[in-house]
């Protein structure tokens, strides 16, 4: 008992002074590495090098300027975050009182009964009726009056001595700044959508052009083995072989196609509109460059700048307030009704001295039992906090990873499309030897089919690579937290 009322007075001294009951916050450990593996330790932040200056293509700058201001899930996001800001003023407002102004005017007549000499008649029809056919009649003889009367007062104020109400307001707050981060944090994953979805479209209008192109290679073969087939030099299997390769390289113009077309309709829906005409003349897949270097700096730089892991510790913080609200709950509620007026049957007394009245009730309300619903709360409140932890723990982590992937592969693509350049030129000589050796009659057409076969395999994948290359870096600054400037 003693222990419980030295608790109830320590809390009662911190009320005073304007304390709530939330835990005192610690930031978890970053359950991670102190550095990247396969990181290069540059210094710097990626989120401080703007999209502008980070991408060189000026139809891809174009076309991210355009997503920023038109797409519908960055305007979600931003409305979302006004909502949030909405209902954190709303709770906010708790802290104060409500202030009403009143202002009342009634008019009301009292009935009295009377009776005659002879007899009583009883009239409840309408005030003043009279009862016809009667030597004595009774009426109904009343009174009018007026009250008029205005007030200013608040109703049911809580008096906030143990911080249940700043508690909520510090989760509706916190509540907010997630909103706010998960918008840049939605910025990003935007930027980074549209930069992949254009090298996208480059990669399928350069397989498209590359089909079109062979299909026009074997055309032309075909067109030789069909003559030599009619002047008698080649066989008629020779002639089928060719066929066949016109027919695959048509269904690969078709397949490109499509695909080029689709490409376009997801950049279409990413931007917001359709893609305008006038666009500036974009640049190559091979013309794309590096993009600007992006420094990887360490683990803390993440924790402290990417708008994922940020919005997890602000959601986070508000679980944690959720707790010093569920603590406020064990402790007396106290609220206040109070109003101050005046009051008077006549409107000219309205204002004199003697019209004024006033009113005053505060109220303490003190939990006794109410099923260990208060005790579940808190212990919702303090199970909540530990999920939001581990949640904020997976987001370092899947942001650790995401870094240490796109790190490792940074340098394995450098070298890995120098080698596909090779490839590509080393199976463009075999083609032409073959081929050569074939008109030569030193070999036959299954030689030139394979050659050609292998060719066109190395270009397709040479195109992959670039492609990949380049959206791996936007991946490595995407998850280092660049994109929102």
């Amino acid at each position: 008992m003693i222990k419980k009322m030295l608790l109830y007075s320590g809390w009662a001294v911190c009320a005073l002074a304007g304390c709530t009951m939330i835990p005192r916050y610690q930031r978890p450990a970053a359950p991670v590495a102190g550095r990247f593996p396969g990181g290069t330790g540059h210094s710097g932040d990626a989120a401080d090098i703007g999209w502008r200056d980070f991408f060189a293509d000026p139809r891809l700058k174009q076309l991210v300027a355009l997503a920023l201001e038109n797409n519908r899930d960055l305007r979600v996001a931003a409305l979302t975050v006004a909502q949030y800001q909405a209902e954190y003023r709303i709770q906010r407002s708790a802290l104060f009182p409500t202030i009403d102004a009143t202002a009342n005017y009634t008019r009301s007549r009292s009935a009295g009964y009377t009776s005659g000499a002879t007899g009583v008649a009883t009239n409840t029809a309408a005030v003043g009726a009279t009862s016809l056919g009667s030597e004595s009649t009774t009426g109904l003889n009343g009174s009018t009056s007026n009250l008029f009367s205005v007030s200013v007062g608040t109703t049911s104020y809580e008096v906030d001595l143990f911080g249940r109400v700043r508690s909520l307001n510090q989760q509706a707050l916190e509540t907010y700044f997630s909103s706010d981060e998960t918008r840049r944090s939605t910025q990003i994953s935007l930027v980074a959508q549209v930069a992949t979805q254009y090298l996208d479209l480059l990669e399928e209008q350069e397989q498209l052009a590359l089909a079109r192109q062979t299909l026009a290679a074997v055309q032309v073969q075909y067109d030789l083995n069909k003559r030599s087939f009619d002047a008698g030099a080649d066989s008629e299997l020779d002639v089928a072989t060719a066929d066949a390769q016109v027919q695959t390289a048509r269904v690969q113009v078709f397949e490109y196609e499509r695909l080029v077309d689709q490409a376009a309709n997801y950049l279409s829906l990413l931007v917001g509109e359709p893609l305008p005409a006038g666009l500036p003349p974009g640049r190559s897949l091979a013309g794309q460059g590096t993009f600007a270097p992006v420094p990887s700096g360490l683990p803390s730089d993440l924790i402290a700048r990417r708008p994922d892991i940020l919005a997890a510790e602000d959601t986070l913080l508000a679980a944690n307030a959720n707790i010093g609200a569920a603590r406020a709950a064990f402790f007396p509620v106290i609220s206040l009704t109070a109003s101050g007026g005046r009051t008077s049957v006549q409107l000219s007394q309205l204002f004199t001295p003697a019209a004024a009245v006033w009113s005053f009730a505060p109220q303490i309300s003190l939990p006794i039992f109410n099923g260990g619903s208060n005790l579940a709360t808190l212990d919702e409140a303090k199970v909540e906090k530990r999920i939001e932890v581990a949640n904020y723990e997976k987001a370092i982590q899947t942001a650790f990873r995401e870094v240490a992937d796109a790190l490792v592969a940074r340098d394995r693509y450098n070298g890995e499309v120098s080698a596909q350049e090779s490839l590509v030129a080393a199976e463009q000589r075999r083609y032409d030897l073959s081929n050569l050796r074939f008109r030569q009659g030193a070999d036959n057409y299954l030689t030139v089919l394979t050659a050609q076969q292998d060719l066109y395999s190395a270009q397709t994948n040479l195109i992959n690579t670039r492609t990949e290359r380049l959206g791996n870096l936007i991946t490595l600054y995407k998850a280092l937290g660049g994109g929102w400037k």
